[in-house]
């Protein structure tokens, strides 16, 4: 019964039992002995994932950029707090990747961390959600938009918006430009796209705008001819192509060759898209995304500004955004419900409110994030803000 009693009592002590195997520098250790005599420590371990090798490494690249700025900042500062990544201070690799992505989720759980911070697409994070949630380990997903991820748990949470929301942001921003007649072309093999495709069409439909034509492709398609003429002939005002950032060039190219003279608009996944000889192709194209680093709030410049003085602006993307904040959302929720452990981060966390760098963030019932949305455009082959959309599709904020 004694030892029993004494299995029990460790079994509880969720953050000591963390700390006792994670001795990774004096000061770890120091916060091990602490939490073992019953003192809370004021460390939050962390594990970051994001992809950080093959076409989204540029993603990845920023989530290690941000993330070392956060840490440095919160470290120097007056919170009472400090952040440790784990990994030895590196973001884990998920190569957008599922099975790449729970290498990457054993590999930082190996490291006892308290909360893990990732990853930015939805195909990767789900599985890690699930794990996460048996593992009763707190998951902030950073730019995993599918619906389903946040189901997944009580300890999993996202700082960005969902599928569902984005199109019927995408829906809304057509019938505040008066559109009338829309068309869709999706990747029917991808999760992403499909779910913005669904959203957006029950919203236009509610909204009176016509969808003339829905067309299909797949992520490895290269040739979108066929697709882009029947747009066309749809006589759609608008082009709505809700895919990720490899494709995005080659089907704004396919529309402009085939005569499309109208608006195309994407989603988020549209961040980060070569626009190199195609300039005057992505005149009138629009993408809605988590941030814009043209929005005049002081914690976005603030952002920027530091970032660019230290990286450059390169790697400067919605993704960098969201990591950088995942941090200070993890420290008020330790704020909230005064420790580190997994327990009370999880604690901290639920029903958050946060103001960072993606605008005022309130966490819902599912610990999905309502939040506003930027609306951006290119000027001669650049990103340039428009608006910034309230949750209720109302403009917030707007580029002069």
């Amino acid at each position: 019964m004694a030892a029993a009693m004494l299995a029990s009592l460790l079994a509880g002590c969720g953050s000591s039992t963390q700390q006792d195997g994670a001795a990774a520098s004096s000061e770890a250790s120091a916060s091990t002995t602490a939490a073992a005599d019953g003192e809370e420590d004021n460390i939050i371990r962390v594990g970051v994932v994001c992809s950080m090798t093959g076409g989204s490494a540029i993603y990845g690249e920023g989530a290690q950029n941000a993330i070392d700025m956060a840490v440095e900042e919160i470290n120097g500062g007056d919170s009472g707090y400090k952040i440790e990544i784990v990994n030895g201070g590196k973001v884990a690799d998920d190569a957008k990747d599922a099975k790449q992505a729970m290498n990457a989720y054993n590999k930082v759980m190996a490291d006892s961390p308290e909360a893990i911070v990732g990853s930015f697409f939805s195909s990767v994070t789900l599985p890690m959600a699930e794990q996460a949630s048996k593992d009763g380990m707190l998951l902030l997903a950073t730019g995993a938009t599918n619906a389903d991820v946040t189901l997944k748990g009580d300890t999993i949470f996202r700082n960005c918006f969902i599928d569902p929301y984005q199109g019927k942001m995408a829906a809304l921003f057509a019938k505040d430009k008066d559109f009338t007649k829309v068309a869709v072309i999706y990747a029917k093999d991808d999760d992403y796209s499909n779910g913005l495709k669904d959203a957006f069409i029950e919203n236009c439909e509610a909204n009176g705008i016509e969808v003339a034509y829905t067309g299909e492709c797949m992520t490895t398609d290269t040739d979108y001819s066929s697709q882009a003429a029947q747009a066309v002939a749809s006589g759609a005002e608008l082009l709505y192509y809700p895919c990720f950032l490899d494709t995005v060039p080659l089907l704004v190219g396919a529309a402009r060759n085939a005569g499309f003279t109208g608006a195309i608009m994407g989603g988020d996944g549209w961040d980060g898209s070569d626009t190199t000889g195609l300039a005057a192709q992505f005149e009138d194209c629009y993408f809605t995304n988590h941030y814009s680093s043209e929005d005049t709030a002081p914690a976005v410049q603030n952002f920027v500004q530091k970032y660019t003085e230290k990286y450059g602006t390169e790697s400067l993307n919605a993704c960098a955004a969201l990591y950088y904040d995942a941090m200070y959302m993890l420290v008020q929720a330790a704020e909230n419900a005064g420790g580190t452990d997994t327990a009370s981060l999880v604690k901290g966390m639920t029903g958050m409110s946060f103001t960072g760098v993606g605008g005022d963030i309130t966490l819902d019932e599912n610990g999905d994030a309502i939040k506003s949305i930027a609306v951006n455009t290119f000027v001669d082959g650049a990103v340039k803000w428009t608006e910034t959309l309230g949750s209720d599709g109302a403009v917030v904020s707007k580029a002069d």
